[in-house]
């Protein structure tokens, strides 16, 4: 038995007014997954536990049944060391975007969707400025996604900080880093000046002034959030005795499948957007099964359509994730499978972030009777067989052997 999981970031939604008070999901032509839903059993999964915030991190360690109250320190470390940056004991990584700031507010957290090979350029000016030798190192990421490490810094576990896609439209001042303890002071004071600095850097850098130029938002300002330590996260092998791939755009979800000693599987054109490797991906995963038990597909596009607050492009992910992924895998294996499909959790369009609610799942597994549920969203999945699923992990739901009515 070969077993898929499939998240689609960010999918789930709220009733848009628009739309019909339907949501992307309900009003989206995905033949494939109400296909799998016919045939499976569905339901409503919590994947943020009570008192964290929701985001791709906390969500996506639950899925995968690592409890993040245990194993989260912090996004940053998880993404870092997916470029590579090694961490010793007391280093602190954050993971950096570069922003758009206007008028003393955050106008844009991904400065427009900015590439890698222009954000490359803007890193590389703001490492020549304000990198100390063993103390503070910048490193590119993907698009706007960066990193600041703070060597031998323990205290910086101690610093409140702001997400920028929770903060747009809010002024500068209001959500620059807070220090939790006085040990944490000093550092604080540090990188509310660079943040603050940056800006001077940035905004008359060629490829600023460029982008500025096509209408585009410049990526003016860095901004470093969610720091944590290197973390201790068992093996996925030694969890479930199953070995796993994970196939994703984004370092975060490399760096969990890094850390839990997974196969990581990188497709070529696989972006993070709408404009993704769909077929890559589909292509990639079902070549993964024939050396692991599991793989874990992740596809980011519709969190992003969700920040951006654009129902149509979401609709359009969806879509595509249904069609030219989902399809593409049945379609073409060969071999008996259980498939499992998510959202990790919502990113509502009208709101542009993340929230804590639950969200719509399904399972097809030749061990699991399927209910009568025939299409896949937030409102039809409420009925399903599952019901709402609390503190269990869906990957422990899919490989089980063991035959439920």
């Amino acid at each position: 038995m070969k077993y898929i999981l499939i998240i689609g970031d960010g999918m789930a939604d709220y009733p848009i007014a628009k739309l019909g008070n339907l949501t992307p999901l309900q009003v989206a032509i995905k033949p494939n997954m109400d296909k799998i839903t016919a045939k499976g059993r569905s339901g409503l999964i919590r994947t943020i536990p009570d008192g964290l915030k929701p985001g791709s991190d906390v969500a996506i360690l639950s899925v995968l049944g690592y409890d993040p109250k245990d194993v989260y320190t912090g996004r940053g470390p998880f993404e870092a060391v997916a470029r590579g940056i090694k961490l010793r004991e007391n280093d602190v990584a954050f993971r950096c975007n570069l922003i758009t700031e206007k008028k003393g507010t955050i106008l844009d957290y991904s400065a427009g969707h900015i590439t890698s090979k222009e954000a490359t350029k803007l890193i590389q000016i703001i490492k020549k400025v304000f990198e100390k030798p063993d103390k503070i190192e910048f490193h590119s990421g993907l698009d706007y996604r960066h990193f600041l490490i703070l060597r031998n810094s323990p205290e910086a576990l101690l610093i409140e900080s702001t997400p920028p896609h929770d903060a747009i439209g809010l002024k500068i001042l209001e959500v620059l880093p807070k220090a939790k303890s006085k040990k944490a002071k000093k550092i604080v004071e540090n990188l509310k000046d660079i943040i603050i600095n940056s800006k001077k850097i940035l905004e008359s850098h060629p490829t600023n002034i460029n982008r500025t130029k096509k209408g585009k938002n410049p990526g003016n300002m860095i901004w470093p959030w969610s720091g944590g330590k290197k973390p201790s996260v068992e093996s996925f092998k030694k969890k479930y005795g199953l070995t796993a791939a994970v196939i994703s755009a984004v370092d975060l979800v490399k760096g969990i499948g890094i850390y839990a000693k997974m196969q990581i599987i990188n497709v070529p054109g696989a972006t993070g957007l709408h404009d993704t490797n769909y077929e890559g991906k589909a292509h990639f995963a079902i070549q993964a099964l024939k050396n692991n038990d599991l793989v874990i597909i992740h596809v980011e596009a519709p969190d992003e359509a969700g920040h951006s607050k654009n129902h149509k492009q979401k609709i359009k992910t969806i879509e595509d994730l249904d069609k030219r992924l989902i399809g593409e895998i049945i379609n073409k294996i060969e071999e008996p499978y259980a498939i499992a499909i998510l959202s990790d959790h919502p990113t509502p369009c009208e709101i542009g972030t993340h929230t804590s609610d639950p969200v719509p799942f399904v399972i097809y597994s030749p061990f699991i009777k399927p209910d009568r549920i025939t299409k896949f969203d937030e409102i039809t999945v409420k009925k399903g067989g599952f019901g709402l699923v609390v503190n269990k992990s869906i990957v422990s739901m899919l490989i089980s052997n063991k035959i439920e009515n």
